[in-house]
């Protein structure tokens, strides 16, 4: 995730050191620019710092959803360039094989429990949702025609932690043999920060782009876990 970032920030230093060519840009007409105002990202999601007794117990593509809707403002000396803030719900999923995360715990770690030799669901995840706050530096390669134009942005999120829950279905025994056709859900937000801090990251073209987002700050309140940094790398559709 380091990587992206860096790529991110050099691609971006590049071609707005590009931009600086001199253009009369008060005859750039922006009626039609779009300006990214709705952003659709779907991302493939992992932890960084959590040991290997969770990490080997992942299980498929854990996977997130984010949906921000943003308002740009193009610099008047130069429209390439942009700084866009706005509002929205990101939300992650992370699928456990074998596991349980038991929120509703009064221990004072949040316990991760292997469940190999014991009843288990078949489908089981983490859920977390929170409302954001982006804010983006932006640039647009031609920002008459951004459609059809190379992009970048780099920023930070600031979120606040809407809905911790597990979800389970299908109660499964040892050996795999199904004992109960239902789902489990369970709530509680007790071991997790209430805040998060991200650092953003997007390169594309036209109305697609790469992005990429890192937690800055522990997934978990200290002393009641590992040190867990999650990120997410996947798909932007923007320009709406």
């Amino acid at each position: 995730m380091k990587k992206v970032i860096l790529a991110a920030i050099i691609f971006f230093t590049a071609v707005t050191t590009n931009a600086q060519k001199k253009k009369d840009w008060s005859k750039v007409d922006l009626a039609n620019r779009a300006g990214d105002h709705i952003m659709l990202q779907l991302s493939s999601d992992r932890w960084t710092g959590a040991p290997d007794s969770i990490n080997n117990r992942f299980k498929g593509l854990s996977r997130g959803l984010n949906l921000y809707i943003m308002l740009d403002k193009p610099f008047k000396g130069n429209p390439r360039l942009s700084a866009a803030f706005g509002i929205g719900v990101s939300t992650s999923s992370m699928f456990f094989k074998n596991t349980n995360v038991d929120v509703k715990s009064t221990a004072s770690r949040l316990p991760f429990t292997n469940l190999d030799s014991s009843n288990r669901f078949k489908k089981y995840k983490l859920a977390i949702a929170y409302l954001e706050v982006p804010i983006e530096l932006r640039f647009c390669a031609d920002p008459e025609n951004d459609k059809k134009s190379i992009k970048a942005a780099l920023g930070v999120k600031v979120g606040t932690l809407l809905n911790v829950h597990t979800k389970g279905k299908t109660l499964q025994d040892k050996s795999g043999r199904t004992l109960n056709a239902y789902t489990e859900k369970e709530s509680s937000k007790r071991y997790f920060n209430g805040t998060r801090l991200s650092l953003t990251a997007r390169v594309g073209y036209g109305n697609f782009s790469l992005f990429g987002s890192y937690q800055v700050n522990n997934l978990l309140k200290d002393g009641v876990g590992p040190e867990i940094k999650p990120f997410q790398i996947g798909i932007c559709l923007s320009g709406l």
